[in-house]
């Protein structure tokens, strides 16, 4: 159960498999994509409509690890949740989406018919920051923000201030001003970076990158987002 995974009461499922290193990500345990249990649609199914009733003004979202990168498994769950009735959400990263991949692009075009809002994470607007971060590079998930525009999906987006790495008042106005562009922009989410992982690490036997670095008052989180809005406001009411 969720409240903060898409509008409304959540039944939230989590994917196993990123490819993603976010730096300050709290669920190392997802990484994998061959550990995690094996279930069907079904079994997600059954699960959520015996609480039904607490859900009637929220719905399913999935998010992970990435659930993108498990897309088959996805639509499959996504038809019948949409056969069903079932407000339908995507937390994702936006990693795996590549412009010129065919293959997986038709898959995801049919996948969008049965979605009814993806919460995009964007890690930092900036290139080589967003890979120092993450390890990975932004142009396809900044595409995929642009492909979702063109399949006028509901898009919120989130983004997580990390003190010293993506809370630079440039980068914010820019990640404003590229979000504030796109015409299926519904919300927005600043959120603090939190230290909740760190003993999730140490008890995996894992070397926490951000070491040290002390949580996000929630007033910094709140002037973040006034820049982020600010560069939106600079491309909607120029």
């Amino acid at each position: 159960m969720g409240t903060v995974d898409g509008p409304g009461l959540r039944y939230v499922v989590f994917f196993q498999g990123c490819p993603m290193r976010c730096q300050y990500c709290h669920n190392p345990d997802t990484w994998e994509v061959k550990k995690g249990t094996e279930v069907t649609v079904d079994d997600i199914l059954m699960n959520y409509n015996k609480n039904r009733a607490f859900y009637k003004k929220g719905g399913l979202t999935v998010t992970g690890g990435e659930p993108l990168l498990q897309i088959d498994f996805l639509l499959e769950l996504f038809k019948e949740a949409n056969r069903q009735k079932i407000h339908t959400c995507i937390d994702t990263s936006g990693i795996t989406y590549r412009p010129g991949n065919s293959v997986y692009n038709e898959k995801l075009d049919e996948l969008m018919k049965y979605t009814s809002l993806v919460m995009l994470d964007i890690k930092h607007i900036d290139p080589v920051k967003h890979k120092n971060l993450t390890s990975q590079e932004n142009k396809g998930i900044l595409a995929f923000a642009k492909y979702l525009e063109e399949k006028n999906v509901p898009l919120w987006i989130r983004h997580v201030v990390v003190p010293g790495i993506s809370d630079d008042p440039k980068d914010l106005r820019n990640l404003g001003r590229f979000i504030g562009s796109l015409k299926n922009l519904k919300a927005l989410d600043v959120l603090p970076y939190h230290t909740m992982g760190v003993n999730k690490y140490k008890e995996l036997g894992m070397e926490y990158p951000l070491e040290g670095l002390e949580a996000l008052p929630k007033e910094k989180a709140a002037e973040a987002k006034h820049y982020i809005l600010e560069g939106v406001c600079e491309v909607r009411y120029k």
